[in-house]
């Protein structure tokens, strides 16, 4: 009986061996300045997990400028996904905002590489997540679609919310020379110092490197072509629904802001030493307005600053938005407050979205002031040197008509990553869904490549005088003079209190 069935194990394996490609057998490796990594292979890519690029900011190193990765002996298993930084987390396991889930630790400042396989001088995307500055990780985003059409992608980590954005008149005191508060944005460029020292190992060329991200990736997207520091870093970069039009916050700001969190939050911690032995999980619930701002050392102007005085990078952009960026506002009924708070003077030039109530005319104006209006003023900005293009995303996936209208905020991230995800089953993606996904990675794809996106059977034009973008949507195309009115409305009404003349 022992015997039949040790035969019986060994058919098994052997049946499994056979079934398994070559290719997914492989286990390849690559040696980086800190190790050798030993990650795994797909049928698209070769994939390196959980790859440090920066100490663990804890200790002394809390609220601390990046300091290096240190060596390791030995093969470093890089199949499994690093733990997620700290950040609110659903109690049931399940994903939250930003699409985290699992572990989280301090030591999370790691990043995620998928590259070609046989890759050699391949363009590089760095891909940069959102979540309000709060939530978010790296590792969620599968990377292989792009590597297939190769593309070797880097998926960061970063540090968020208290431990990411955060200024306390204490830590400036105690950093001396050092710059402070800007601590996600730091960790944002020592990932790209990283990939200029090692993508070559993975087959990437460090001189064609693509910074792209969405929502609070997109912000850091347009800080960093506004930071000196991280100038050389890049070569393009595109902006998905990443705002555009900064109020200007000095140290002082946010430092009182800071001070003023953890007060709300009961953490009567006063000295540098005491706010860094405190437990993670309490800073996990401070809040306040995390984003990057101008401390003076690291970011001395606004992306918005930068655009009008022409000190903004000069490199070629993608930048757009969604027709349903009100998704941030919840699902309402708005409360009568906020309704209140429409100008009347919005009502004369949205005639259509007044007609249909204070509701959509609210959600309507949000958008377009803070996603809209700003995107296309970059995109006139940033036109003057390098070309820009303008997009505006509007699909509704099949499987959500007709309850949905509009593209939700984040949307749009399927389809440029030509990937669903954990929480969509391919069973529920439509053809038409898949179409629309291959126009759009393909336009990513070709704009990493030559810095121009070539995509489509209708040519996108770059932005200018003539005002045309392109649509992604249930029928895609170029359009011209879109929306118009309505932006250059909001346009009038948003540039003169930011003071940019």
């Amino acid at each position: 009986m022992r015997r039949a069935l040790i035969g019986l194990a060994a058919a098994m394996l052997a049946a499994s061996a056979q079934a398994q490609s070559p290719e997914a057998a492989e286990w390849p490796r690559v040696t980086v300045e800190t190790g050798v990594l030993v990650g795994e292979a797909n049928d698209r890519a070769n994939v390196f997990r959980n790859i440090p690029f920066a100490a663990a900011p804890v200790g002394s190193l809390r609220w601390a400028p990046p300091a290096p990765a240190s060596t390791w002996t030995g093969d470093r298993d890089s199949v499994k996904p690093g733990p997620s930084c700290p950040q609110p987390m659903n109690a049931d396991g399940t994903p939250n905002g930003g699409g985290a889930n699992g572990p989280v630790s301090e030591d999370c400042l790691q990043l995620n590489v998928f590259a070609p396989k046989r890759a050699k001088g391949a363009p590089v995307m760095v891909w940069i997540h959102g979540g309000s500055h709060r939530t978010g990780t790296g590792w969620i985003y599968d990377g292989s679609n792009f590597a297939r059409d190769g593309v070797v992608v880097v998926s960061i980590n970063y540090r968020l919310g208290a431990l990411g954005y955060f200024a306390h008149p204490a830590l400036t005191a105690a950093a001396g020379s050092q710059p402070v508060g800007n601590y996600g944005l730091m960790d944002q460029i020592a990932a790209l110092q990283w990939v200029q020292r090692n993508i070559a190992r993975f087959g990437g060329d460090p001189k064609n490197v693509t910074v792209f991200g969405e929502s609070a990736g997109g912000m850091s997207t347009l800080a960093l072509l506004a930071t000196p520091q991280a100038r050389g870093l890049y070569h393009k970069a595109i902006v998905q629904s990443g705002l555009g039009w900064f109020e200007p916050k000095t140290l002082a700001d946010q430092e009182k802001a800071g001070a003023e969190a953890l007060a709300k939050a009961g953490i009567t911690a006063a000295t540098a030493e005491e706010l860094r032995a405190l437990p993670f999980d309490r800073l996990v619930a401070v809040n306040a307005q995390f984003a990057p701002f101008t401390d003076g050392k690291i970011m001395t102007e606004t992306a918005t600053q930068a655009l009008a005085r022409g000190t903004f990078a000069d490199v070629p952009l993608i930048i757009g938005w969604n027709s349903g960026e009100d998704s941030l506002m919840g699902p309402g009924p708005l409360p009568a407050a906020q309704l209140s708070q429409i100008p009347p003077i919005a009502r004369g030039v949205y005639r259509d979205e007044a007609a249909e109530g204070d509701e959509r005319l609210a959600r309507a104006l949000f958008t377009d002031r803070v996603f809209g209006g700003p995107a296309r003023w970059v995109a006139s900005q940033a036109a003057s040197g390098q070309p820009a293009w303008l997009y505006h995303f509007s699909y509704v996936a099949t499987r959500l008509r007709p309850a949905v209208t509009t593209a939700a905020h984040a949307a749009e991230i399927p389809y440029v990553w030509e990937y669903w995800g954990r929480r969509t089953p391919m069973s529920l993606v439509s053809d038409e869904d898949k179409a629309l996904a291959t126009l759009m990675h393909a336009c990513w794809v070709s704009f990493a490549k030559a810095g121009a996106p070539k995509c489509g059977a209708e040519p996108w034009p770059a932005y200018g005088a003539s005002d045309q973008l392109m649509e992604f949507g249930a029928e895609s195309g170029v359009r011209t003079g879109f929306r118009k009115t309505r932006l250059d409305a909001v346009q009038a009404v948003a540039l003169p209190p930011l003071g940019l003349k």
